[in-house]
């Protein structure tokens, strides 16, 4: 069964796209829908959330591209985002390519993967030395402010933190680092290859302007087929410039933080 059916899309969304000719559905998460449109004014995305916490997170993720859309950010532009029958929906550009995951789980070849990964590593340097909007900007400090959050998700939905670690992450927080535009959920997934060079960087409900520590932490995660080993961590900084997080750092923002997102 197609999570999205023709008939469910709002009429503004249809006649950007014109008359679909071809819909299909890319492996996805779970906190919305996504299909790719094969229309007559070309090919889109189209993401739909109905859940009122992931249609908060999608509001954000066009927020956060409208506001970069004059960078030199390969982000994804945003054609509609309609609101209706307590269900959002973005029509988004479509990029022709492959996520990071999928390239590095079929290349072999030992200097591909390393570029790739060097690649990787080299884009997330461009986003963080991106001036950052200041309609992203907040007065609070972010970790502060994502703290907070991480109490808000834990009291009301699921996650998989508990109040002790909460607590602990509260009492523990690494010394200040200096802020700069961030994505928030900088993971193989979210970052688009075509031949192992990146195009695109999508999924941005958590840009902001934040702790560049967090991006690098949520980057090199173990993955199967990626970050296994310290090679690809290495190549990954070697992209980057520096390597700049300790493994304090790391235990701090993956394996502590990111548990509440």
């Amino acid at each position: 069964m197609n999570p999205i059916n023709n008939n469910e899309i709002p009429t503004a969304i249809l006649a950007t796209v014109g008359n679909i000719t071809k819909m299909t559905f890319p492996k996805q998460g779970c906190t919305s829908d996504v299909a790719i449109l094969d229309g007559l004014h070309g090919q889109f995305v189209l993401k739909r959330a109905k859940i009122e916490q992931f249609r908060t997170w999608l509001a954000r993720e066009v927020f956060v591209l409208n506001s970069l859309s004059q960078t030199v950010l390969p982000v994804p532009n945003v054609f509609r985002f309609v609101e209706e029958n307590n269900q959002s929906w973005v029509l988004m550009e479509f990029f022709q390519g492959q996520t990071l995951r999928d390239y590095l789980a079929r290349e072999r070849d030992p200097e591909n993967r390393h570029q790739a990964i060097f690649n990787f590593g080299k884009i997330l340097t461009t986003l963080h030395a991106t001036e950052c909007p200041n309609e992203l900007k907040s007065e609070e400090l972010w970790l502060d402010e994502l703290l907070e959050r991480a109490q808000y998700n834990l009291d009301h939905y699921q996650v998989d933190g508990s109040q002790e670690l909460l607590d602990q992450l509260m009492k523990d927080k690494p010394a200040p680092y200096k802020q700069t535009l961030i994505h928030g959920d900088f993971t193989i997934d979210n970052v688009l290859v075509h031949e192992g060079e990146i195009i695109g960087v999508i999924d941005w409900s958590g840009g902001a302007y934040g702790d560049p520590r967090y991006d690098a932490a949520l980057a090199i995660r173990p993955k199967r087929n990626a970050f296994e080993t310290d090679e690809d961590k290495e190549s990954f900084f070697e992209g980057y410039g520096k390597k700049f997080i300790t493994k304090q750092d790391y235990e701090y923002f993956e394996n502590g933080l990111y548990e509440f997102f």
